[in-house]
């Protein structure tokens, strides 16, 4: 056998997307010089746990990483998927958002549909919610052709920082192509859902939270509600907190979110939050005002999805057959923009870009990849 030619990479930047646009792709990378400069070198606890979890969704890929955690090489291997039967740990350094976009991505390509229990914290001010993933991002997927049935995501716990304790249950089926879009209609705002939720605090935290949310938002739209979710004991996981998901439904389809979450480390003699984190923390009133301005603020942008998305909408784009795909955004997002070069850089794939010289709003078009599940045919 020859040597294996890497991809040469430099630096920690969109570790998530170069791990799953390399296994997409079957192109084995090389990254040096992650984090050599700074005080604590190397790959953090969670991008370690990502690639674990790659590999317990693959075969035969290959991961060595230096003594110091500055050089990583990666060798993709075949996408199995699969019932997996051992829950895995996402840690406590970030969300399970953080691992549920490039997990999705790559297991609609897998050999067998995906199930998988992950474990750690739901609900942070880092990465989407839970909540924010099932309300908004499966339903991008399904615009793309993603069968409705076995797309599941299951709250079974919630967790917040910093002793997470959540769990949820991901189902996930697997696609032969994605089918190409003509997506630049946003339509116009006919209901908003949400979900509060709570964890070892009073119930009263929701209560004020939607009572603020429905001040804002109650005016302009009169199909609102707001369903609470107030957990205790184990389903409570280990920290306190609470916070709200919203999402607005427009007339074409499309599904805006926005949310927030807030949490301390909690008293070890009292099940509420420690006396002097109260003050720190924001009040249940202005989290509800502030997430239901956030999601007038995305919806005013006039895209088809909200700025935390743009990043999965390029790529279902990109990995659709060699047919034109037409999306329209509000303002891009840095996610949205690192996305688009590592597209390039990976699968050697340009978008068309073409602003709007009245609103915020972008058009995008590109030819897909023509990505195709090779190891199982579809019905």
């Amino acid at each position: 056998m020859g040597k294996t030619a890497y991809k040469r990479l430099l630096g920690s930047q969109s570790f998530r997307q170069r791990l799953l646009l390399a296994t997409l792709s079957s192109t084995p990378i090389l990254i040096e010089d992650i984090r050599a400069d700074e005080t604590w070198p190397g790959l953090r606890n969670h991008e370690i746990s990502l690639l674990r979890l790659f590999e317990t969704v693959c075969d035969d890929c290959h991961v060595e990483i230096n003594e110091t955690g500055t050089k990583l090489k990666y060798k993709p291997g075949t996408i199995i998927g699969g019932r997996q039967h051992s829950a895995h740990d996402c840690g406590l350094s970030r969300s399970i958002g953080y691992f549920l976009e490039p997990l999705i991505v790559l297991c609609l390509f897998a050999k067998h549909p995906l199930t998988i229990r992950l474990k750690g914290i739901t609900n942070d001010s880092k990465d989407p919610s839970v909540d924010t993933f099932k309300s908004t991002a499966l339903p991008i997927l399904k615009r793309f052709g993603v069968p409705s049935e076995g797309l599941e995501l299951k709250i079974e716990s919630r967790g917040l920082p910093p002793n997470g304790g959540g769990e949820v249950i991901l189902s996930l089926p697997v696609v032969q192509s994605l089918s190409a879009v003509s997506w630049i209609d946003e339509g116009f705002v006919k209901k908003i859902r949400g979900t509060t939720f709570s964890t070892r605090v009073s119930v009263q935290f929701e209560n004020s939270m939607i009572k603020a949310t429905r001040g804002i938002i109650n005016p302009l739209v009169s199909d609102v509600h707001i369903f609470s979710d107030h957990r205790s004991g184990p389903q409570a996981g280990n920290s306190p907190g609470y916070g709200i998901s919203l999402v607005a439904e427009t007339t074409s389809g499309c599904f805006i979110s926005a949310d927030t979450a807030v949490s301390h480390a909690r008293d070890d003699d009292t099940s509420s939050l420690a006396d002097d984190a109260k003050g720190d923390l924001m009040p249940p009133e202005d989290i509800g005002v502030a997430t239901a301005n956030a999601l007038l603020g995305e919806i005013a942008q006039s895209g088809v999805v909200d700025s935390t998305h743009q990043g999965l909408l390029f790529l279902l784009c990109a990995l659709c057959p060699q047919d034109v795909s037409k999306v329209r955004v509000g303002k891009l997002s840095q996610h949205g923009v690192e996305t688009l070069r590592n597209i390039r850089d990976f699968l050697n794939l340009k978008f068309i870009i073409k602003p709007e010289p009245n609103s915020q709003s972008v058009f995008l078009k590109c030819v897909g990849y023509g990505m195709k599940n090779l190891s199982r045919k579809v019905s």
